[in-house]
């Protein structure tokens, strides 16, 4: 039942086509059941290192860390070690965040990418060497094994190693990526010998083996911080100066991941847990719960137009609001407590009429002076408090282009992992004998007023860009606890669309019941305020609702398939249950 789909390229990315007939809920993938732990991602061999630490005695921290560098290998087009993320991490009762975002060279300025007349240079934020940002995807794994790791290092990063040095037979869907960027690849030099033959991308069935990987890697297992501080981190500084790239040796020693604590809010009886800045994940996937308030979803009917329309408005709302407030917390003033304030989400949710949508150029981001109110203590946890609402601190389509993945051990630990080097295939450079494919990261910034990323998101004065300086994400790897207890972990790929695809699986599993394998299969809507256009899956949707919400003053957009959702969720029984998403290649392993 995996093989729903074949692949296309369109304006948003890499998109999975349904082949034949749409599949009723009845035949979406079954889930994958284990009661001593399990593992969901993007790809299968992904899964099966992660499962392998977990056969070795290693726990949920372990496994993670090994299917994280194991879809550094196998998901070059989405995610690596050139590039970064944010985890979320339950161990005990205790739950916390890992921030190993990329960030701005030192030699990094507001105008960058523009010409001498202001105009924004194509491409220039998107490809080539001016366009990466300091990779922290290796501190980011190191900083959590050190603190949370049971195996040895050198035993989590090995599979990754194993598969970069012996290869791996590549599929359908990484030669349509890789088609999608074959100028850019065959460009760079490295990238071109590594990822394309010839200049031509590898066919399915063909084998991609990356050797000058394999020995980053195995430099890597001997000591992380040789990224940072040793051969590795001269590699990049060399090739930075060779082609007018801003990344230095001084750079890659002062990377640092930061820990920070989780934001959680409340949904019915769940605490629902995720990113706090400079990811806008958490911030407004709790939004847009908090605006959906006490409605009864459930009883106005899964995929109904009033339940549908409610959903819409409410993203609308709380994108105008990431438009302007959202940006690193460490440089700027961003109001979170105010922004997941349940008593401001209800405030907006009477903008909101039950039978007639707004047009988005009505919709505003709230004012300084009308989220002052809200900005009571109590929203966000007491440790970040002062960083992200109350001073300004001193400066210190993602689509399938990132790769999520979720791991739960026998303990009920669990991580929950986004990472990403932006667009499919970063930045198109690799860092000559190195096998680093870079991030370009620096997109994510609002590189001009006004002007949206790769993924149409408009950015404001607070993701501007400065050194040393975190761009604004989407990603928002999630945890759901019920009474302290692990319910649900949950994230997905997919830029802007991911806040709206991790809310739609969480309001699958929780609130209309579905088990995981439904949830991530179903199809979805987003709406991201500007452009001003309701994106729909092309099935799931039956013609009447859409008509009704067309009634209502929708405009609607019917698209092929975005994101690549997995989720674990733990059953009444105690049981796990994990779930891949079919529009992806990835798969649930147990243990």
């Amino acid at each position: 039942m995996k093989k729903f789909y074949r692949y296309t390229v369109t304006a948003i990315g890499l998109l999975p086509i349904l082949v034949g007939v749409a599949p009723s809920l009845a035949a979406f993938p079954r889930p994958r059941q284990s009661q001593n732990g399990m593992v969901t991602s993007a790809h299968p061999l992904a899964t099966q290192a992660g499962v392998l630490m977990l056969q070795q005695g290693g726990n949920a921290i372990d496994a993670a860390v090994a299917t994280t560098l194991a879809i550094s290998v196998v998901e070059p087009f989405a995610a690596g070690i050139g590039g970064g993320g944010f985890a979320i991490v339950k161990v005990g009762k205790n739950v916390e965040t890992l921030d190993f975002r990329e960030r701005a060279p030192q030699k990094a300025s507001r105008n960058m990418y523009l010409d001498a007349q202001g105009k924004v240079r194509p491409n220039a934020s998107l490809e080539g060497h001016l366009a990466a940002g300091v990779p922290g995807t290796i501190a980011g794994l190191a900083a959590l094994h050190q603190k949370y790791g049971k195996l040895p290092w050198r035993t989590v990063v090995a599979p990754a190693i194993k598969i970069a040095r012996e290869g791996f037979t590549v599929s359908e869907l990484y030669t349509v990526q890789a088609k999608s960027k074959q100028k850019l690849l065959a460009s760079n030099a490295a990238a071109r010998q590594i990822f394309t033959r010839n200049g031509k991308p590898l066919q399915p069935g063909e084998r991609l083996i990356q050797r000058d990987l394999a020995q980053t890697l195995t430099a890597i297992a001997r000591n992380p911080q040789n990224f940072y501080t040793g051969s590795i981190a001269r590699s990049i500084d060399r090739d930075m100066r060779q082609n007018q790239g801003l990344i230095t040796i001084a750079d890659l020693k002062s990377y640092r991941p930061k820990w920070r604590a989780a934001l959680c809010g409340k949904f019915r009886q769940y605490n629902v847990c995720s990113m706090a800045p400079p990811s806008s994940g958490g911030v407004h996937l709790i939004q847009i719960l908090n605006t959906i308030g006490s409605t009864d979803l459930a009883k106005l009917g899964w995929r109904s137009p009033e339940a549908l329309h409610l959903l819409i408005e409410s993203m609308r709302i709380a994108y105008a609001d990431r438009s302007a407030h959202l940006g690193d917390p460490d440089f700027t003033n961003v109001p979170v407590a105010a922004l997941v304030n349940p008593a401001y989400a209800a405030s907006r949710r009477q903008e909101i009429a039950p039978d007639k949508a707004r047009r988005s150029t009505a919709v505003k981001p709230a004012t300084t002076e009308i989220l002052q109110p809200f900005l009571r203590s109590e929203a966000v946890p007491k440790s970040d408090r002062q960083k992200q609402f109350l001073t300004a601190a001193a400066p210190m389509s993602e689509s399938m282009d990132t790769s999520h993945l979720n791991v739960v051990d026998k303990q009920r630990n669990v991580v929950s992992l986004t990472f990403t080097v932006n667009y499919r295939f970063g930045a198109g450079v690799v860092v000559p004998g190195t096998g680093i494919l870079l991030n370009d990261e620096m997109d994510d910034f609002a590189i001009a007023p006004g002007v949206p990323n790769v993924f149409g998101l408009v950015g404001g004065e607070k993701n501007s860009i400065l050194p040393g300086k975190t761009p604004l994400s989407s990603m928002t790897p999630t945890i759901v606890t019920e009474n302290d207890r692990f319910r649900l972990a949950i994230g997905a790929p997919g830029g802007s669309t991911i806040i709206t695809t991790v809310l739609q699986v969480l309001l699958n599993v929780l609130e209309y019941k579905m088990d995981v394998g439904a949830a991530v299969a179903a199809g979805r809507i987003h709406h991201q305020w500007l452009p001003d256009k309701v994106n729909v899956e092309p099935w799931g949707f039956d013609t009447s609702t859409l008509a009704e919400l067309r009634r209502r003053g929708h405009s609607i957009q019917q698209i092929e398939y975005w994101g690549n959702a997995n989720a674990i969720e733990q059953l009444p029984s105690g049981y796990l249950s994990g779930a891949a998403d079919p529009r992806g290649e990835g798969t649930a392993g147990g243990l």
